[in-house]
Formats: structure tokens, C-alpha cells, sequence
């Protein structure tokens, strides 16, 4: 006779799949609802001169005619059509604000400073999965300026072997959440982060899952270890993480090489692509880093870790740059 209990983890995973979906319908059906007020809202200001105060007025006598109905006060309803304006001339961005809920897209709406910013922060979130708290800090940490002025530097062989990783990786990382003390060691860099996985993970975007701190791989007598190892399951490859808390030397890339090379020898899977790494660092010259990079054999890239938060001014005077070159270089065409 067989003593082991059944296993009913299935139908549990069904339950939480279908509450899944049924809040994610019922969120779709909120926004839009929203959405419709909003273009009534803007109807009316447009055509009898509504304002501030007769959306009050409006607040007011729904409170009375539905109490039960929450979320209509007069500075919901005013945003409700501040919505409807910023995006209903944009059928590229409207379906995106129904995958999100209406606080992730009042923070987006009200802080985000373009359509093109809107756009990144709204898919960013969405795949993502980002709570209220980790938008609120990509916001903070201006996630779409340093995207944008400073992409990922990769080498050619990672842009030849994986040509839809670009997007998927950054020139920084913001990890405040360590809170690390200005003299810090790689040993507590890599503690911190593993500690923090949870945020880490999130920090680096979706599809990335962690193997194990100090991987072990051994070459003839020897045994190496590399600070962590990764798999991303959308590139279908492990990527290892190699820290540095100093300022990034050419010399770097042939640790990174070789670990990569003994993973692909003798950890990659038959199924799985080119390893990949990522050189952590504290700082780089992105000239230095570019020479560097562009004779090396070995799909790897890399990127600065920031302890605190960038100076928001100088990163908007780089992004007014960036606008301004791009202009110079559509007028050129």
C-alpha cells in the first residue's frame, strides 16, 4: 500500500492562475472605465467649459447618488481626464496602460516627461511586474535617462551570438537597496547581493534567475569560482557575474574570458547557448571600455554598479543632448 500522500499542488496552481487572470481582467475593465470618463470629462471641457469646479460638483453628487462607489473624488476624476488627454492621440501607448493598475499609471503619467518615456517605463513595468515601490525606485534612479545616454556596451561576439540580448542589459545598475558604506569589499558587494536577491533580481529585468553564489569550476588541478552565476531563460544562457569594486582595467577580460570559456567546456547544457558575462564594476571609462571590448572573443559586456542615486540634473542635461543630436541627425537626412 502506497502511504504517500497525493500531491495537490496542481490544483492549487490552477486556483492562483485563475485568480491570476481574473484580476488582471477586472483591473482591464477598471482602467477602461476610467478611460471612458475621462473622454466624457474631456467632452465636456472642451465643449461647455467644465473645470475644476463643476468636477467637484460631479464628485459630490456621485457620492450621493453611489455611495458605495469609491475612487471618484474631484482630484480622481480630474485625473481621470488628464488620462483620457495624454493618451488617447497615442494608439501605440493607449493598449499598454490597461496592463497596468491606476497607481502604477498616475506615477508613470505624472513624472515621466515624454511619450517615449511613458513607453519605456510603461513595458518596463509590465514585464517586469513591478510594484508600486520598485517603480517609484526605477523613477527615482532615472532608469529611462540612463538607458537612453548610456547603453550597454557589448562585444561584437555578444551582439553575433545573442542578437536580442542589447535591450536586455544596461551600462549601470542601480543598487542602492545595499546600502553599502563607500569603503566596501568585493566580499560584501557579493554577500549584499545575494542577501538582496530578491532586488537584485528585479534591478537586473526580467527572465534572469540565480544559480549560485562562488561557482565552482574546475581547469586540470585547479579550482576557480565565480562570484555569481545567472541564467537568463529567455536568451537560453548562463551568465556569470564578475565583481570589481575598483575602476575597470582592460586586464579584467581575461578572467571573464576564461570563466567563460570553462563553463561552456564543461556546465552548458546541449540545449543552451553561449555563456555570457558581465564585468561588474565600480567605474569605467567608457573609451577604455570600448577599446577593450571590441578584439574580445567572448560574448561579455561592461557595466558600473551605483550605490546611490545619480545626479538627476546632470543626467537630464545628457539626455537634452541626446534629443538634440538626434534632431540634428534627422534634419541631415
Amino acid at each position: 500500500m502506497n502511504d504517500t500522500p497525493p500531491d495537490f499542488t496542481p490544483i492549487l496552481t490552477l486556483i492562483r492562475d485563475a485568480q491570476g487572470r481574473a484580476l488582471q481582467r477586472v483591473n482591464r475593465e477598471l482602467i477602461d472605465l476610467y478611460w471612458q470618463i475621462g473622454a466624457y470629462l474631456h467632452a465636456r471641457i472642451q465643449a461647455d467649459g467644465w473645470g475644476r469646479g463643476t468636477v467637484r460638483q460631479l464628485a459630490d453628487w456621485l457620492a450621493r447618488e453611489h455611495p458605495q462607489a469609491r475612487g471618484f473624488s474631484a482630484s480622481n476624476l480630474w485625473r481621470m481626464g488628464q488620462f483620457y488627454d495624454t493618451y488617447s492621440g497615442n494608439p501605440k501607448l493607449a493598449p499598454l496602460v490597461r496592463e497596468l493598475d491606476w497607481t502604477h499609471n498616475l506615477l508613470i503619467m505624472g513624472r515621466a516627461q515624454s511619450d517615449q518615456e511613458r513607453e519605456f517605463y510603461l513595458q518596463a513595468a509590465t514585464a517586469g511586474r513591478w510594484s508600486k515601490r520598485e517603480l517609484e525606485r526605477q523613477l527615482d534612479g532615472s532608469l529611462y535617462q540612463r538607458t537612453l545616454t548610456n547603453p550597454a556596451q557589448l562585444s561584437p561576439a555578444l551582439h553575433h551570438q545573442h542578437p536580442t540580448a542589447p535591450p536586455l542589459f544596461r551600462d549601470s545598475y542601480l543598487l542602492d537597496f545595499l546600502n553599502l558604506p563607500p569603503a566596501h569589499s568585493e566580499h560584501d558587494l557579493r554577500r549584499g547581493l545575494v542577501t538582496h536577491l530578491k532586488h537584485f533580481l528585479m534591478e537586473l529585468g526580467p527572465d534572469f534567475t540565480f544559480i549560485a553564489e562562488e561557482y565552482r569550476v574546475q581547469v586540470g588541478t585547479q579550482d576557480f569560482f565565480i562570484d555569481l552565476l545567472l541564467y537568463h531563460r529567455g536568451l537560453q544562457a548562463l551568465v556569470a557575474f564578475e565583481l570589481k569594486i575598483t575602476h575597470f582595467t582592460p586586464a579584467m577580460l581575461g578572467q571573464l574570458d576564461f570563466y567563460l570559456e570553462a563553463l561552456d567546456r564543461d556546465h552548458r547544457k546541449p540545449h543552451e547557448n553561449p555563456s555570457i558575462g558581465v564585468l561588474l564594476c565600480r567605474s569605467a571609462d567608457e573609451q577604455v571600455v570600448e577599446y577593450a571590448l571590441a578584439r574580445s572573443a567572448s560574448p561579455a559586456l561592461v557595466a558600473r554598479y551605483l550605490t546611490a542615486l545619480p545626479d538627476k540634473a546632470l543626467l537630464q542635461a545628457k539626455l537634452n543632448e541626446f534629443y538634440t543630436l538626434e534632431e540634428g541627425m534627422k534634419d541631415d537626412e
